[in-house]
């Protein structure tokens, strides 16, 4: 399927302001290939406190084939949704919104959207993301001298991760701060620039999410001074750094809950939900007694969480340690527990404390399923979530082992982990069905908002995609997280091939003294020249996006700038793709950077695009120029 047709998104090139404050005029242009139509009008339809309000579209232009409508919005809501109306002059209307043209009215959750909110910080949408599960990234020598905590099952470096009960949380390989400080110049060689650490602060399990203090960080990776000494090698090597922070939850030895646990009348007893007078029962994150949840209703737990000078989330951020943000663990529950809902509460004093202390500092919530209701620009920034493009590349791109595997119960299991859904392994996606699921799981956040998305092939939560991945679409998924929007995340031990079947298993020790290997050496080119492309490349960053071909075997998109075009290719099969003339304007001009394919140019003005699959490939085309802009 070739696609040509009117098209806008929430990138420079459509909207004139993406930070606009209450009241301000936005204006927002269509792009309308030439001949379409005729058309009688062209009209935004938004939903102020919802009631319908109309502005007109005029006619700027054309240029290479396109036909340019601009109209003004104004802002009158913090996130104000809009869309496009087409009257055609044979009476047809057809309605554009982020899901695509449609013959019949739209919904307003899928509409375009401005923010009025503060705007993240600019460099999120530059940004390249490394994760990092402290335990299993490097030991220093100074962890030697550290004794096991009394939780632990000690391992060495090259034992194999045990995924059964008690060993899946316990088991310790000693990892610590002091080890991620001597390898940072392997981030600079990768070109990574923002760091994400798992949490680091003292705890009762191998993952630290279970967090006894939050006012300190775990004396076995290192302590506060390590943990100083890392922002700092950060920061002077250019790479920012943020933090894991639990809002939903606390440890069961945490000193708030042990304050108020068996201690009716405690202050702290406020802060979590005691279900008896004797305060010994307690309602948990999903059953797990070990994490006492959060009751956001109590302000003195508002206060010393977010509010106070010295509050947790206020403490990390300021000096010495300014780091660079908090991505918040159970985002999604936060606040929330049956008839209770706290979240946009929550997440929105979040935001605001920490804008107040550094503006530049980034929130990133954890919400793995649907995550558009939380995703509206009150308080997170972007979000940790699977099914806007983790989900359907595994879909798309993975040929599912049916080897047995352990679980964390000691049972076998026969079919391959899928992100914890029971439905039989991974299902098997076209590409369109791999487009459809990025359209779908994207439709209902606005374009600034889901430019700050976490975009990973897999995390400390989930198998590592190259377990199941189909022979040579390695490149092509992690091409794709470089180059759709969002921010792309490499989970430590991706560029070496790690594997792992499950989110235990994948929290592999990382194999260094591996990189001559010529499988490992292959795959640390892979992810540099990737992370490089999109680093030189700002229309990947914050260029807009335009589907030109999509079947069950490639798909064909450009991000646009008005300096640059990029035209990227993805395929699981061979693949010979024609886009008709007008859809890819400048093509005659292409330049290939990146893979190994064929573009030409017909004498009638259409793409020819060619290759063996699997491919990736990229080339740049000349940027998009808007008439009368």
């Amino acid at each position: 399927m070739t696609i040509l047709t009117p098209h806008h998104d929430g990138s420079p090139l459509y909207v004139s302001d993406d930070a606009p404050a209450l009241g301000d005029v936005v204006r927002v242009r269509l792009r309308v290939p030439a001949g379409y139509g005729p058309l009688a009008a062209v009209r935004t339809r938004s939903n102020p406190d919802h009631e319908p309000e109309w502005t007109d579209a005029v006619l700027l232009g054309s240029a290479a084939g396109w036909d340019w409508w601009e109209a003004p919005v104004t802002v009158r809501n913090p996130r104000h949704g809009y869309r496009w109306m087409l009257l055609h002059d044979s009476g047809l209307v057809e309605w554009l919104n982020q899901t695509g043209l449609h013959d019949i009215e739209t919904l307003d959750a899928e509409d375009f959207a401005l923010v009025a909110t503060p705007a993240p910080p600019a460099w999120l949408h530059h940004a390249v993301m490394y994760q990092v599960f402290p335990d299993r990234f490097a030991r220093s020598a100074a962890a030697d001298a550290r004794p096991a905590p009394e939780w632990a099952i000690p391992a060495r470096w090259d034992e194999p991760v045990n995924p059964v009960v008690p060993a899946r949380s316990q088991q310790f390989y000693g990892g610590d701060l002091g080890g991620i400080i001597e390898k940072l110049d392997h981030l600079v060689e990768l070109g990574v620039d923002l760091l994400y650490l798992t949490p680091i602060f003292p705890a009762a399990s191998n993952h630290r999410y279970d967090a006894s203090s939050f006012d300190r960080v775990d004396e076995l990776l290192g302590g506060d001074e390590a943990y100083l000494r890392l922002i700092e090698a950060a920061h002077a090597r250019g790479i920012r750094i943020i933090g894991d922070l639990t809002s939903n939850h606390s440890g069961d030895r945490h000193e708030w809950f042990r304050a108020a646990y068996g201690h009716p009348g405690a202050p702290e007893q406020e802060f979590y939900y005691f279900t008896n007078e004797e305060n010994t029962a307690y309602e948990s994150w999903l059953g797990h007694q070990t994490l006492p949840k959060f009751d956001w209703s109590s302000q003195e737990l508002r206060r010393r969480f977010v509010e106070a000078p010295d509050s947790v989330v206020a403490k990390w951020l300021k000096p010495p340690y300014s780091i660079d943000g908090w991505r918040i663990d159970v985002a999604n529950m936060t606040g929330r527990l049956g008839a209770v809902d706290l979240n946009a509460e929550v997440r929105a004093l979040l935001r605001r404390r920490m804008h107040e202390i550094n503006p530049d500092a980034i929130l990133l919530g954890e919400s793995t399923n649907d995550a558009a209701s939380d995703l509206q620009g009150d308080g997170w920034h972007g979000a940790m979530t699977y099914p806007s493009f983790t989900r359907p590349v595994w879909g798309w791109l993975s040929e599912p082992t049916h080897a047995p595997y352990v679980a964390w119960d000691g049972s076998t299991q026969t079919e391959p982990w899928f992100f914890t859904q029971p439905i039989g392994g991974i299902p098997r996606y076209t590409a369109r069905q791999f487009v459809d699921a990025v359209v779908r799981f994207t439709a209902g956040i606005p374009w600034r908002v889901r430019l700050g998305n976490m975009q990973p092939l897999d995390t400390h939560d989930t198998g590592r995609f190259a377990t199941n991945a189909a022979p040579g679409t390695v490149p092509v998924a992690a091409g794709l997280m470089m180059t759709l929007p969002g921010l792309p995340v490499v989970f430590a031990g991706d560029e070496f091939g790690l594997v792992g079947v499950d989110g235990e298993a994948s929290r592999t020790p990382m194999p260094w003294g591996a990189e001559s290997s010529p499988e490992v050496a292959d795959r640390l080119a892979l992810y540099r020249e990737l992370i490089a492309l999109r680093r030189a490349h700002p229309a990947l960053s914050t260029g807009g996006l335009r589907w030109v071909h999509i079947d069950d075997d490639a798909v064909v998109f450009v991000r646009e700038s008005a300096d640059e075009t990029v035209l990227v290719l993805a395929a699981k099969g061979d693949v010979d793709a024609v886009v008709p003339a007008g859809g890819l304007p400048g093509a005659a001009a292409a330049e290939a950077v990146y893979g190994d394919a064929t573009l030409g140019v017909s004498a009638d003005g259409s793409v020819v695009l060619s290759a063996d699959g699997p491919a990736f490939a990229v080339w740049t085309l000349p940027g998009v120029a808007v008439p009368g802009a």
